[in-house]
């Protein structure tokens, strides 16, 4: 027998790492393959599919919780993922408890286990909860981890990111977020799927209050005709999906300085609501849109107040970019924070008569006024959630203000919907609905309308 070296076997060994590595590595980078066609369908078509005997409950399962696993490996949209009991899957981001599941609040350290679910999740039915979906640091940080099923290039953005990459991977058919200032609203928009913000309610036990007089509950699904099939079937909390004819009024003071791809967007979805039966009209909203970077002071002074509360239970230090955004509240004086109070709750008392006095329904805007870019990963330490750049003429930041203050701000639901792609198919084209108190499935009835008229996007999983 040949003798062996000790550099033979140092040779062997690393070759023998590195292809165990590989092996327990096979496909932790690949994405998981064409989305299964059970999972392709509207939520309509299954139940159709299943009332006819065509598809089982068993069946469905079979495809679904496979792909689910798979999905979340190479997208990572899951604190905690299961398999499924109801055709119908669930997944509810970590800053809202569902018993059964710890609550992480986008920490590493933190957990706890609520014995009940939260308040949103009351009277929901033929649901099965899956999973609960990744989020940032306390709503407040950067960088969740998640990649984009549609558009690879894209952060999915927000802190109920995980809610939509969820969907948009096939891991979860709903989703249920919490949007402040837009965290459901811009991951919707930024993975091509829906997000509808509810209006305003007290009702958030069990949620991790980050701006209680802004916080409200989120929905993420594929499409808007899913969420309707949500209201009608499950439960979800919207309301009646009327269908109308609606009168709707398109936010001049959103068109000044949009970008052309975005302002295409806005007549493409102009043109389709038309198409559908609606009036479309320009408006001026006047007062509520001016005072949308103080809903950005609300939200960093109400963090600020709170800090030390959190700091009693906190396992762990908190990042940078959450810090910087907490730390902003510091500079929101309490003279501000009355003449911001008072002027929210002017203006929600005057609701109503705000529509009535526009002589619309709903409005429509982009969801942002510029086409989403691809961010570096290294800026996420030192950028912060909370844009309160102060100079000597005040808070100057126009473009990071953005258009999702106007419902938070004022209370109002809020629905955001693809209707294009921008620079090469690349990255994706989202408008926004404003609507009355309480009209939420109206904003639905609309969404729909246009997802008729102008028929599927095609997006699919990469």
């Amino acid at each position: 027998m040949s003798p062996v070296s000790i550099e033979s076997l140092e040779d062997t060994t690393e070759t023998g790492a590195r292809t165990a590595a590989r092996a327990f590595a096979a496909g932790w980078s690949r994405p998981p393959g064409p989305l299964p066609e059970p999972l392709r369908w509207s939520l309509r078509e299954r139940a159709a599919q299943l009332a006819r005997g065509a598809l089982t409950a068993a069946a469905f399962g079979a495809e679904a919780d496979p792909w689910a696993f798979a999905a979340d490996t190479h997208y990572r949209a899951c604190s905690e993922l299961r398999e499924g009991e109801s055709p119908v899957r669930l997944g509810v981001k970590d800053t809202v408890d569902v018993a059964g599941f710890a609550t992480r609040l986008g920490l590493r350290r933190h957990r706890h286990y609520p014995r009940r679910s939260a308040a949103p999740l009351t009277g929901l039915r033929g649901l099965s909860t899956v999973a609960k979906l990744v989020t940032t640091e306390l709503n407040l940080g950067i960088g969740s981890g998640c990649g984009n099923p549609y558009f690879p290039r894209l952060d999915p953005a927000g802190s109920s990111t995980g809610c939509g990459v969820a969907v948009a991977a096939g891991i979860c058919d709903l989703a249920l977020g919490t949007d402040v200032l837009g965290s459901v609203r811009w991951p919707a928009g930024r993975c091509g799927v829906v997000g509808l913000r509810l209006t305003h309610t007290d009702r958030l036990h069990g949620v991790f209050p980050l701006c209680p007089s802004m916080d409200a509950p989120g929905w993420v699904a594929r499409t808007a005709d899913d969420l309707a099939y949500a209201a009608e079937h499950c439960g979800l909390p919207i309301g009646p999906v009327p269908a109308g004819p609606y009168r709707v009024g398109v936010v001049t003071e959103a068109l000044a300085t949009v970008e052309p791809e975005i302002l295409d967007g806005v007549r493409t979805t102009i043109e389709l609501l038309r198409t559908a039966g609606h009036a479309v009209t320009e408006v001026r909203v006047g007062e509520p849109w001016s005072w949308r970077s103080a809903a950005w002071e609300l939200c960093a002074r109400a963090a600020w107040d709170a800090l030390p509360q959190w700091r009693g239970w906190l396992a762990e230090d908190l990042g940078p970019a959450t810090e910087k955004a907490v730390a902003a509240g510091a500079d929101v004086t309490d003279a501000r924070l009355h003449e911001i109070v008072t002027a929210q709750h002017r203006l929600r008392v005057a609701n109503d008569g705000w529509f009535a006095g526009l002589g619309v329904d709903a409005l429509l805007l982009p969801l942002d006024p510029k086409v989403p870019v691809p961010r570096d990963p290294a800026e996420d330490r030192t950028r912060s959630t909370i844009p309160l750049t102060r100079t000597r003429t005040g808070i100057d930041h126009e473009d990071d203000i953005g258009y999702t203050p106007l419902a938070s701000f004022t209370g109002l639901p809020a629905l955001t919907f693809p209707v294009a792609t921008a620079r090469d198919g690349v990255v994706p084209v989202a408008m926004q609905l404003v609507g009355r108190p309480h009209a939420d499935g109206e904003l639905v009835s609309l969404a729909r309308d246009a997802e008729r008229v102008r028929g599927p996007l095609g997006f699919a999983p990469r």
